[in-house]
């Protein structure tokens, strides 16, 4: 069975987080966090969202459902959140095997030079 308190602890650990910071960043005191940690207390879903972003994780990570990290966008501009995208897309498409840059390729190359020209 699943252990949601040691998923919480293991995230905090592995990040070397105390419960007092993690509580500071989701709006909660020590002792709540530790009433999740030792599965006493379930937070509500407001607080669960807050854990997934501090940790960058999806919320199924979080209650055990599934095994992947998730990357947020929220803090890039548009620019750069399309590049993620297309960068994803480019690594995920499996059926791409040609000699030539496609158009979706040059598109994010000339996103990439631009993007890190501005910078």
């Amino acid at each position: 069975m699943f252990d949601f308190g040691l998923r919480i602890r293991q995230l905090r650990e592995s990040r070397n987080m105390s419960q007092e910071e993690l509580g500071r960043r989701v709006g909660r005191s020590k002792p709540v966090i530790s009433s999740y940690e030792n599965n006493i207390k379930t937070p509500p879903l407001e607080v669960l969202i807050s854990i997934s972003n501090v940790f960058n994780v999806s919320l199924d990570y979080l209650v055990g459902i599934e095994k992947k990290e998730a990357l947020y966008l929220n803090n890039l501009n548009n620019t750069q959140a399309e590049i993620i995208k297309l960068l994803y897309q480019e690594f995920t498409d499996t059926g791409i095997k040609a000699k030539e840059l496609s158009n979706r390729q040059q598109k994010l190359l000339s996103m990439l030079l631009v993007e890190f020209l501005n910078s």
